[in-house]
C-alpha cells in the first residue's frame, strides 16, 4: 500500500506480538485507504496516531488486544455495532481486537470516513455544539 509511513509507527508496531502486528497493519492500511491525505504520528510519547484536520484514531495494544481509538465524540454513526467502549466517553470510543477477532473492514472504513469528513467540517466538537443544531 502506497503510504507515507512514520518509522516510529514502524518500531512501535514491530515490537508487538505476531498476531497484533497483523492487526495493526490491517487498521493502518484501513485508515491509509479510506483517505490518502491522512498522516501517521507518535502522541502521549509512544502511541501511533492518524491524523487529518484532527485527530482520526489512534492504536494502542494492550496485554490481550488492540484497542483503536476512534476520535468521534460519540457522533458517527455505529450500525454494525463494532464500537466495544466509550459509549459515553465525549471524545473517543474504542474497538477492541483481541487474538483471532476479525475486523469489519467495511464498517471500521465507513466510521473512519466519517470521522474524516467531520474533521474537514471542522471537527466533532463544532458539529455538536448547540449553534450547530445537533
Amino acid at each position: 500500500m502506497g503510504y507515507a509511513k512514520d518509522p516510529r509507527v514502524d518500531d512501535y508496531i514491530d515490537a508487538l506480538p505476531p498476531w497484533q502486528q497483523a492487526i495493526c497493519h490491517q487498521v493502518r492500511d484501513l485508515v491509509h485507504a479510506a483517505d490518502r491525505q491522512v498522516e501517521e504520528t507518535i502522541k502521549r510519547s509512544r502511541q501511533p496516531y492518524f491524523v487529518l484536520a484532527g485527530n482520526v484514531c489512534a492504536l494502542l495494544a494492550a496485554k490481550d488486544h488492540v484497542n483503536v481509538f476512534l476520535y468521534d465524540g460519540g457522533i458517527v454513526p455505529d450500525p454494525d455495532g463494532i464500537v466495544t467502549a466509550g459509549h459515553d466517553n465525549k471524545t473517543a470510543r474504542t474497538v477492541a481486537f483481541h487474538e483471532g477477532d476479525p475486523i469489519n473492514a467495511p464498517a471500521l472504513t465507513a466510521m473512519v470516513k466519517q470521522i474524516i469528513a467531520n474533521n474537514r467540517a471542522g471537527g466533532w466538537r463544532k458539529l455538536q455544539s448547540p449553534r450547530s443544531g445537533r
